[in-house]
């Protein structure tokens, strides 16, 4: 028996009332360039939930596969196809059930039956298929009220489709209901478990990086580029600018104090974001700073790191634990990378003692030595900018 479509469920956006079609549309077209390169997928979206069907097996494979990544999805079912007659029926039910946990399980059927036209009324049809699953599966019992496996059996004109696992999917939004922001994508653990906390509000991101040469190699940028095409993988497409950025860290070190090197640096590089963020239309700034992580992250150094812009900085990791962080990051598939040992330009020129708790007066006094303003320009202007994911198509082509 072959899968041909998913019961998409929407969750959250089901309570989104009057803008509940914005949000359902953005999922839409958010799961259509997901299966852009399966050629024979296509989407379905009503009010209620969203149809994903596809003629090809090994697409359908790929299908269950990435729709887990999608935000906005709350949970979704394979739904098994069978000609309406009860032997088909029955031996689709058996396939249903033969993938689930059934060992001391609870089960019933239910039956929705638009196609009236169907020679059996519900109660036949709950019968004959629920007695046939009992027989075959004799570890199930049958249990009314709120039982652990529900097969769900519904007859259309076409045919009779059936599902009983329900796998759940990202939660959260669709990405790019919540607009669009700007992530300071470091090497590091932290950055990335924001912008994915991020992609879940809704939120479209752009990534920017400062890439500091000969300090910093090429190593580092591929660490970066591979933290990228794992963000790319919830559902939208994301681009990344690379910023050089070692004359302004030179400049920085010649004329700032070694100890607030670091608040100065981080200054530096909000001015950069700001240039890049009116560029690419975007809302926010968002970091992947923690509270009292380190001594650029008190909240003395937040506020003088902030004085440089009027961008709102948001940052969803400000009062959870690095030990929580580091469970998200392996989760998503970015804990790897980040640990991978090649230092970004945050880390190559980190004083022995920073101070934390920098004062503004003083970091703006040793800032006016000199005028940074043409050296932000000219970091912004030779920015290198790449789309992610890259390799979507070659990665699946054996499969179309």
């Amino acid at each position: 028996m072959k899968t041909k479509q998913v019961l998409v469920r929407y969750g959250e956006l089901s309570t989104k009332g009057k803008n509940r079609s914005s949000f359902i549309g953005r999922l839409r077209d958010n799961v259509r360039q997901m299966f852009a390169d399966l050629k024979t997928v296509r989407v379905k979206a009503e009010r209620d939930r969203m149809f994903i069907l596809a003629d090809d097996e090994r697409e359908m494979e790929q299908v269950l596969e990435r729709l887990p990544n999608v935000f906005g999805i709350q949970s979704f079912s394979p739904v098994t196809e069978a000609e309406l007659n009860f032997e088909a029926m029955k031996r689709a039910a058996i396939a249903v059930a033969s993938k689930l946990d059934r060992d001391n399980k609870s089960f019933k059927v239910s039956v929705k039956r638009p196609f009236k036209e169907f020679p059996h009324e519900k109660p036949e049809i709950t019968q004959e298929i629920g007695s046939h699953v009992l027989r075959s599966f004799p570890e199930l019992s049958v249990q009314m009220k709120h039982p652990d496996i529900e097969l769900k059996v519904e007859i259309r004109e076409e045919a009779a489709y059936m599902m009983a696992e329900v796998i759940e999917g990202a939660g959260g939004l669709p990405v790019g209901a919540g607009g669009k922001a700007l992530l300071m994508l470091s090497g590091g653990i932290d950055s990335p478990v924001a912008g994915y906390h991020m992609l879940k509000r809704g939120v479209r991101l752009e990534l920017i990086h400062f890439f500091s040469p000969p300090y910093t190699n090429d190593r580092a940028k591929e660490k970066v580029y591979d933290l990228a095409e794992k963000l790319s993988q919830f559902g939208s497409s994301v681009t990344l600018h690379i910023i050089p950025f070692t004359k302004l860290q030179q400049e920085v070190h010649k004329q700032v104090p070694d100890n607030i090197t670091m608040t100065s640096t981080r200054r530096m590089m909000m001015r950069v974001a700001d240039l890049v963020l009116a560029e690419t239309k975007s809302q926010a700034i968002i970091t992947g700073e923690s509270l009292g992580q380190v001594a650029s992250q008190t909240l003395e150094s937040l506020h003088a790191i902030n004085a440089v812009t009027n961008t709102p900085v948001l940052r969803p990791l400000i009062a959870i634990d690095k030990l929580d962080i580091i469970e998200t990051a392996q989760r998503i598939g970015t804990y790897d990378i980040s640990i991978r040992p090649y230092e970004d330009c945050c880390t190559i020129f980190t004083p022995a003692n920073p101070k934390t708790k920098p004062k503004l007066e003083k970091v703006e006094f040793y800032e006016n030595f000199v005028s940074f303003d043409e050296l932000i320009q000219e970091a912004a202007d030779q920015r290198e900018t790449i789309k992610f994911p890259r390799v979507k198509e070659a990665k699946y082509e054996n499969l179309l």
